[in-house]
């Protein structure tokens, strides 16, 4: 088409779809409203997209077109590093596609209102940005940098993506290195940059302690409890009173252990179990913390603000106050405690064959570590088996159940997600000194057993009694990126089935145990987990996807889960005396702001803990500048290829540092391949490379490849 008759259809297009009478319409109505031959239609439906492009007219999802601000949508817009971003908007089930040039001046985390320009289809929707409804951002954290006149911020988040200028007169003082918080002043626009005020200089970036403190105010992560919160738990008695037994099942009596980690220190969840003749009864006994957070107190209102506790590397940031976490709300052996138990009677398959929820008074005997109940459980240790005697035939008991348990999930389709944690040690100073994967042996495994079956259990006893409650639910996996990951495994020769464009969990569970053990296996575990929804909390009951169940909700703990504490809330209130109309009402009224409030604060304690992990990670690779180490490619994109150390570590081989060829990616493969000598760098494929170099600024570590390449 012609140029100036390209200009000339362009004009009359949008004069058209401008005119004050005009409505939405499709193309094929606006070629017979223009009786433009059928021969020209399809030039015609070129021109409307080309002016979709160009923001000039906008495009719903049924393919009228009509002015931009007649499909406009509003989100929250997320930011990426290399500019571009993406809009989450409620109903859709894939985010929108924001290019470079169409942010209209969005930053990480505003709320935004947006065209789309391209509707739904084989690609993802694509769309920009109109105007800026609410900013996200008032304070942000970063690295000052001293100019002459005048100083800029780097955001430690990245996702930002624009450097803050600060005016001379409005630094504080600080120098180039100092970590800063700046109020912004003016959130600038496309073309300009924010501008703001040095209100706090956090340290130097160099002092111990001042990386993860900048982190915790650039998540804007809670830090101190407010002093109205202080003063009503200081009112908190330490002991049990024997006055708050009445009513309750003593279990006291019942051998009774917690299960944790060496240097937990707020024990939610005990365990009993006993059996006769073929049946279990396991009792998941879990701190009834409602009974010291009520309802509406400050103590609620701040956990509720908080949605969890954030455990960083060096610290954690808890939902409640020690006084309660780690003192009366915690399981402590020897000491009377109130607890809301789950107790169940499982058949030798591991079914459930019958359970009682119920406002119960307990005593731990034995404060056991997954170190001691693995030594039993698995390596028969004479040592450990001889200082806990009197629990060890119980010990064994457990494992027989957890392994019953553990093949009913398996025969109905679970999916086990076994990737390695990263175990971070750290100097007093803050430096670390060792980093290794943190692996589940058969005690964490008996606990996550027991556990599931309790929250599957509480889940199915609400839905039948149909009440409000807050679900964990995980939706099935979106259709389109199934049949991307079907594609890429079939390059791995790997054969999912699907139905109607729907796959079963069990589909899943079959692959990752094709893929076990072989060195794609952790690379495929972690395609499956991209291809997954994220699970999250909701009122309605859909399914856990991952689990295969039915039902499932978060029980275990209300410590340090908000969503668990709120449904011990209605659990208790149902157990004495129902749920009347207008409590069913309240509870309906409020849980739909938790459920979304508690899945956002997830989201973001899950940010901050794996940035944390990275920031440190990079800083103990710094010592190993020019050192070789053995690795598995874990990610191959356009732009290089991550590769994994055995120590979880993961670095990037620029595509800049491949210099013995021209590389080329092959996306549909996830493989490099050089045009030349037609080497080939693909997932799964293990080679040598050496620490080039490390951005703490950036938490970024850069690898090259070793003479000899491949391992």
């Amino acid at each position: 088409m012609e140029e100036n008759v390209l200009k000339q259809r362009k004009e009359m297009l949008t004069k058209l779809i401008h005119d004050p009478n005009y409505t939405p319409m499709k193309a094929k109505e606006i070629a017979a409203l223009l009786n433009i031959p059928l021969r020209q239609r399809e030039e015609l439906t070129q021109v409307l997209e080309l002016l979709v492009e160009e923001g000039a007219i906008g495009v719903s999802k049924k393919g009228k077109y009509g002015k931009p601000e007649n499909f406009s949508v509003t989100g929250i817009y997320s930011g990426h590093p290399r500019g571009f971003g993406f809009v989450t908007v409620e109903g859709m089930d894939q985010d929108v596609f924001i290019p470079v040039e169409k942010t209209g001046g969005a930053l990480h985390g505003d709320k935004v209102r947006l065209v789309i320009q391209q509707a739904q289809g084989e690609r993802r929707a694509e769309g920009a940005v109109l105007k800026v409804l609410d900013h996200a951002n008032q304070e942000i954290v970063g690295y000052y940098q001293k100019s002459k006149g005048f100083g800029f911020v780097v955001p430690d988040n990245q996702k930002i993506g624009k450097d803050v200028f600060i005016p001379n007169g409005r630094d504080l003082g600080a120098v180039t290195g100092h970590k800063v918080v700046v109020n912004i002043t003016d959130f600038g626009d496309p073309s300009r940059n924010p501008e703001g005020n040095v209100t706090e200089i956090l340290g130097h970036v160099n002092d111990p302690g001042t990386d993860i403190l900048s982190l915790i105010r650039a998540y804007g992560l809670p830090e101190e409890f407010p002093r109205e919160v202080m003063e009503e738990v200081s009112l908190v008695e330490d002991l049990v009173n024997p006055d708050e037994l009445e009513g309750r099942l003593d279990l006291r009596m019942l051998p009774t252990v917690t299960i944790d980690g060496e240097d937990a220190k707020d024990l939610d969840d005990a365990i009993t179990l006993e059996k006769e003749g073929e049946i279990y009864h396991l009792g998941v006994h879990i701190a009834d913390v409602t009974h010291y957070v009520r309802e509406g107190s400050f103590l609620d209102q701040e956990a509720f603000h908080r949605g969890t506790s954030v455990y960083l590397v060096d610290r954690v940031i808890p939902m409640l106050p020690h006084k309660l976490s780690n003192g009366i709300c915690s399981l402590n052996a020897g000491v009377d405690r109130l607890a809301i138990s789950c107790l169940m009677d499982i058949d030798g398959k591991g079914n459930i064959i019958g359970h009682q929820v119920v406002e119960t008074v307990i005593q731990v005997d034995r404060r056991m570590t997954y170190t001691a109940v693995n030594a039993i459980v698995e390596d028969a240790d004479p040592d450990t088996e001889q200082e806990y005697a009197e629990f060890v035939p119980m010990f064994r008991q457990m494992l027989e159940l957890s392994k019953k348990l553990r093949q009913k999930r398996h025969q109905r389709g679970a999916v086990d997600f076994d990737f390695p944690e990263s175990k971070i040690l750290l100097d007093e100073k803050g430096k670390p000194v060792s980093i290794k994967p943190y692996e589940r042996n058969a005690a964490t495994k008996l606990i996550e057993d027991f556990m599931l079956a309790a929250n599957e259990t509480i889940a199915e006893d609400i839905y039948w009694q149909q009440i409000p409650f807050l679900y964990r639910t995980h939706g099935n996996p979106d259709p389109e990126k199934i049949r991307q990951l079907i594609t890429f495994l079939h390059n791995f020769g790997y054969v999912v089935r699907t139905q109607q464009g729907e796959v079963h969990p069990k589909e899943i569970q079959k692959l990752l145990g094709q893929a076990e053990g072989k060195d794609e296996e952790p690379l495929i575990g972690r395609l499956v987990l991209r291809s997954m929804k994220q699970a999250k909390y909701t009122i309605d009951n859909i399914g856990h996807f991952g689990l295969a169940a039915k039902y499932y909700c978060h029980f275990t703990s209300p410590i340090r889960r908000y969503p668990d504490l709120q449904i011990h809330r209605i659990i208790k209130e149902n157990l004495k005396s129902g749920l009347s109309p207008k409590r069913s009402a309240h509870y309906e009224s409020i849980l739909g702001e938790v459920a979304v409030k508690t899945s956002a604060l997830e989201r973001r304690a899950e940010e901050a803990e794996r940035e944390t992990d990275k920031l440190k990670k990079c800083e103990y690779m710094s010592q190993f500048i020019g050192e070789a180490f053995e690795g598995v490619i874990s990610g191959v994109t356009n732009f290089g290829l991550y590769v994994e150390l055995p120590n979880t570590v993961e670095g990037m081989i620029r595509m800049s540092d491949l210099t013995d060829d021209d590389y080329l990616f092959d996306e549909a493969r996830y493989q490099l391949v050089g045009e030349m000598k037609k080497k080939v760098y693909k997932l799964g494929q293990r080679v040598k490379v050496c620490v080039a170099r490390t951005d703490k600024l950036l938490k970024t570590i850069d690898f090259v490849l070793m003479e000899g390449k491949e391992i």
